[in-house]
């Protein structure tokens, strides 16, 4: 039996050689409530379509790894209420116990590459935590991006986290951090941050060909593509900090530990910035799933 299901449009491409996107699913169960998670998933599937790529939105269904969704099965994970989160450790559990749950970035990345699907595009990676020296809360998604080979395009790490940490980490795992069009980092809902960018590509057919290289030099893991949110949706990393430091402090105060953190975190600032943190947040993902499908496009023409 195989692992993988895939959806008929995804199998359709396949068979047609058209370039696919990989998109995540915890931005659909934990991202944000019913209907707007559905009508915001949809939306990004149409962005990858009318880039002229197909979008596979992967989850686990009743144990099931599927490498698309119809729009019954896109609906019905919208619907969920208790989908697990999936990481690395946790995915083939799921898969084993027949449970129904969503792709983090680690755990997406499994799935596209068993796939042979070689871009994915998602808001913003995990990373290292803030005071991740006392905890050890660093994100499976580093060591993902080290070990599976797929050009990942983000608005950076979630500016929740601690930055320059994670771009060390990256630097230690051999990842590269490809800043597009820019020569600082992006930081999630800002275009612009204080770190300045390891390495900057200006065209999708740059960033294609170095993943290809990737794949001739026979190095493992994947890429990274930090694409600053767009200019007229950002919230400017001075304003937010405050909004950051507030949301960590209730965090604390609260007891909010593991996976939990994120969507705590995430929920907070939204209230706190009136739904503005939202926009961005869907904003950038949109700008991720049309960057993704140009890549995804000109790496289909290379091989």
């Amino acid at each position: 039996m195989s692992l993988l299901t895939l959806s008929p449009e995804v199998q359709a491409a396949q068979s047609a050689q058209r370039p696919l996107v990989a998109l995540e699913s915890t931005i659909i169960t934990h991202g944000m409530p019913w209907p707007e998670n559905l009508k915001m998933a949809q939306d990004v599937e149409q962005c990858v379509r009318d880039s002229a790529a197909v979008p596979a939105t992967i989850a686990v269904l009743e144990g099931r790894l599927c490498i698309g969704l119809t729009a019954a099965q896109l609906t019905g994970l919208a619907q969920t209420r208790d989908a697990a989160k999936l990481s690395r450790a946790d995915l083939a559990a799921c898969m084993a116990t027949g449970g129904t749950g969503a792709t983090t970035v680690a755990a997406t990345m499994i799935g596209a590459a068993r796939a042979g699907i070689s871009v994915f595009a998602t808001g913003g990676i995990g990373g290292v935590h803030r005071g991740a020296e006392h905890s050890f809360d660093i994100s499976a998604d580093l060591h993902e991006l080290a070990q599976t080979p797929l050009t990942v395009v983000a608005a950076g790490a979630k500016a929740i986290l601690d930055l320059p940490k994670t771009l060390e980490v990256l630097e230690t795992l051999g990842v590269p951090v490809i800043a597009y069009g820019q020569d600082s980092l992006p930081a999630f809902w800002s275009a612009q941050s204080e770190l300045p960018a390891p390495l900057r590509m200006d065209t999708p057919a740059q960033i294609a060909r170095a993943h290809l290289m990737r794949h001739q030099l026979g190095l493992p893991g994947g890429q990274l593509i930090a694409n600053p949110v767009p200019a007229t949706e950002q919230i400017s990393q001075i304003e937010m900090a405050p909004f950051i430091q507030t949301a960590l402090a209730d965090a604390d105060q609260q007891g909010i530990v593991g996976k939990a953190v994120t969507p705590f975190l995430l929920q907070r600032i939204f209230d706190l910035t009136e739904g503005r943190s939202l926009t961005a947040n869907i904003a950038l993902v949109r700008s991720n799933a049309r960057l993704a499908a140009e890549i995804a496009r000109e790496i289909n023409t290379l091989i």
